[in-house]
């Protein structure tokens, strides 16, 4: 899957937003996916990167963001992360490694594969 990126330097307009000393709000970055054939973009990001970050860095992050959720949420649902309630301090940590383990072993098989390899 391919898209288009541009990146636009804006200043978010909220009364909750903290000003700096001058009363300037926050220069951010809006990141906005277009995929090609469509009329508009898909997604927007914004994002407050560090200055003199590159395009492809910012996208990179970008999409690495929804992995992240995404194996969040197998740790959630699927692995059981979140039922640990009424455990002691022991239980706990032993739940959250055996989760932790349980969700390498299945992540393990994606890393290695070429497929993988290839798409970094």
């Amino acid at each position: 899957m391919r898209s288009r990126f541009i990146v636009l330097r804006v200043r978010p307009a909220h009364r909750d937003i903290a000003r700096d000393s001058e009363g300037h709000l926050p220069e951010c970055r809006l990141l906005a996916d277009w995929p090609p054939g469509e009329p508009e973009p898909s997604g927007y990001l914004l994002s407050t990167p560090p200055a003199g970050i590159q395009l492809r860095d910012l996208v990179r992050l970008a999409k690495i963001r929804w992995r992240i959720e995404h194996d969040y949420r197998e740790l959630k649902t699927g692995l059981g992360l979140t039922y640990c309630e009424g455990r002691s301090f022991t239980g706990w940590h032993r739940h959250v490694t055996l989760s932790s383990a349980a969700h390498l072993f299945l992540t393990e098989p994606r890393l290695s594969s070429p497929k993988a390899a290839g798409a970094a």
